[in-house]
């Protein structure tokens, strides 16, 4: 049965993320699972308000970080998402049968509205961005798995950044690429992008499909 989370950028989200969590390691079941990899990709940053959800997304950190052993210069991701705090603060004020933080003055008003002006001028400016984790698979075991991600990285288009990867076993010696990319959602179609250049000539000597394993908005 599927399990949901929502607003995971509220207080309230985060909540019901760590009394979900009390008492469990991941997610689902007794291990890593891509579960996990979409609730922490969801996630803005790490949360030390909440124990069980800090303490799990350090073990999720730590995992990661091993799969991907290359070293990091570092990157930072802006979002126009605002903190759990201040949209807790913002939904009390947008709602008149739940008062939290009591009566609000003529500032808070004031301030509210022109957060909202700022909000949707800038989401008229910049177009939102996904952060994607595809599954490439090849045809065999005697797929060449180096020219199948350095066709792969070939793809060039505006609005696409491609990340980091690595092989996965898959079974009877076969090893699948799992790559991260970023794309601009304006500019980026990620059906488009399988159906018309990852798996198509001449990319598909190496590539038999393309699975989207998380899809994240940043």
């Amino acid at each position: 049965m599927a399990i949901t989370f929502s607003d995971l950028h509220t207080e309230s989200g985060l909540k019901s993320l760590d009394e979900f969590l009390s008492g469990k390691t991941y997610i689902s079941g007794d291990q890593l699972t891509k579960d996990d990899i979409k609730v922490y990709g969801a996630l803005l940053s790490k949360v030390d308000a909440f124990p069980n959800v800090s303490e799990w997304y350090d073990c999720v950190s730590s995992q990661l970080s091993a799969s991907f052993p290359g070293k990091a210069v570092g990157v930072k991701i802006a979002s126009q998402a605002a903190p759990a705090e201040e949209v807790t603060k913002e939904a009390s004020a947008d709602d008149d049968d739940l008062d939290l933080f009591g009566d609000e003055t003529e500032e808070e008003k004031k301030a509210a509205e022109e957060r909202e002006v700022s909000k949707a001028s800038s989401k008229k400016k910049e177009s939102g961005k996904s952060s994607v984790l595809l599954d490439v698979k090849p045809w065999d075991d005697e797929t060449d798995m180096k020219k199948l991600e350095e066709a792969v990285r070939s793809i060039e288009m505006p609005g696409l950044l491609w990340g980091a990867s690595k092989l996965v076993p898959v079974g009877y010696g076969i090893k699948k690429l799992t790559i991260m990319m970023t794309i601009v959602d304006d500019l980026v179609s990620v059906d488009t992008l399988i159906e018309e250049r990852l798996t198509v000539e001449p990319i598909n000597e190496y590539v038999q499909s393309c699975d989207i394993v998380a899809f994240n908005k940043i």
